[in-house]
């Protein structure tokens, strides 16, 4: 007789995933801990969207939606998109995800396959390198400047040859808001090219004073070359709710379509009507949000200015700092120090090279959690231990 069959799967491309992915499982803080490790809002999801998944349940919306999304969410997210001249979007312009993780799968999965190149400024978020890896493509990361823009000699020698550049506006991790002359920028070096821009404007509504945010759909070198990828999760403290949405040029928009169909099939139906309702809330739910963000930004610009061993660019958007470190040890051994001392937060490593020696706080948390928390990180890693 012979035994159980042992099934062991194919291990070059889960082996280039691990190698690649320093992304960690997370989990919520043990008690005495707090956490600034979370992208997650801290808010709960406005009332008017969980009455509207609450109607829906009971209206009998509990069956297959259009794989693409409810036509009536698509066509309303496609009049809320920046114009382009001659040309309107249409609700066939949209295709409705599990979240912004799922458009970012589906279009990296439809456009890249093995000998790709993919272009990554990083710091960035760690899920765009992973997705290229599982892809097979590969990524060429490229430094940001010591301000943490854009380099755009770097990304002028890189871009050649790319079949996609992948970035986020607002970003994660930085919380740079890359201007409108970087966008332009690009939009020149890219020009007779046929690289794909992927922008991901998560944190669109998350930006500060003295920062204007532009989209690359409103950069007309950019536009006919740009998926724009979004999410509910950030503005509407839906991250919960899993619902994302991609656009760009309709090749693009069907063939991720396909992946995501192929993947994940129709997003939860009722799900898609509070979606609705999201869109239909006051601009002053949003404000009033983006408002207690402000203020704990200054909080945590306020607490880490000038304390010795400490450097922050202040965050222009999003709700993250990355903090940079004088102290001489890997960024994922400050992580796990910190985490002994009842504070986590992000290694900068997970961002790419230039992370290291960073690590990333999210002022998500509440006021309380952030003050016991920055203090903690002062306190460990003030005066530049080494």
């Amino acid at each position: 007789m012979t035994g159980p069959m042992t099934v062991t799967p194919p291990a070059s491309r889960i082996e280039d995933l691990r190698r690649q992915s320093r992304r960690p499982a997370l989990a919520p803080a043990p008690p005495g801990a707090v956490s600034l490790a979370m992208g997650e809002p801290d808010f709960p999801t406005p009332a008017p969207v969980i009455e509207a998944a609450a109607a829906a349940l009971r209206a009998g919306h509990t069956h297959y939606a259009d794989q693409k999304g409810l036509p009536e969410l698509r066509a309303a997210l496609a009049s809320r998109l920046p114009g382009r001249p001659g040309l309107a979007w249409t609700a066939d312009d949209i295709v409705v995800t599990h979240g912004a993780t799922a458009a970012l799968a589906a279009v990296v999965l439809a456009m890249i396959g093995p000998g790709d190149r993919v272009v990554v400024p990083e710091p960035a978020y760690s899920l765009y390198a992973d997705l290229v890896v599982l892809a097979g493509g590969t990524v060429d990361f490229v430094p940001l400047a010591p301000d943490l823009h854009w380099d755009l000699d770097a990304l002028a020698a890189a871009l050649p040859g790319a079949a996609m550049m992948i970035f986020s506006n607002p970003s994660n991790p930085t919380g740079i808001v890359h201007r409108e002359q970087e966008l332009k920028a690009l939009g020149d070096l890219l020009d007779g090219s046929d690289t794909l821009v992927v922008s991901d404007e998560a944190y669109h509504r998350l930006v500060y004073p003295g920062h204007v945010m532009t989209s690359a759909l409103e950069v007309d070198s950019l536009r006919g070359r740009t998926v724009y990828v979004q999410t509910f999760s950030k503005t509407y403290a839906m991250t919960g709710w899993r619902v994302g949405y991609l656009t760009g040029p309709r090749e693009v928009v069907d063939a991720a379509a396909h992946v995501h169909r192929t993947h994940n099939g129709s997003l939860n139906t009722a799900v898609q009507h509070a979606a609705l309702a999201a869109l239909d809330l006051p601009d002053g739910v949003v404000d009033a949000m983006v408002e207690r963000y402000r203020r704990r930004r200054e909080l945590v610009v306020g607490r880490l200015s000038g304390v010795p061993g400490l450097h922050l660019v202040p965050p222009e958007g999003a709700f993250y700092g990355f903090l940079r470190y004088d102290a001489g040890l890997p960024s994922e051994a400050v992580a796990r120090e910190l985490a002994e001392r009842k504070v986590l937060v992000r290694a900068g490593a997970e961002y790419g090279p230039s992370g290291e020696g960073h690590v990333r706080i999210s002022f998500a948390a509440s006021e309380d959690d952030l003050r016991t928390g920055l203090a903690r990180i002062v306190r460990h890693l003030g005066g530049g231990r080494c």
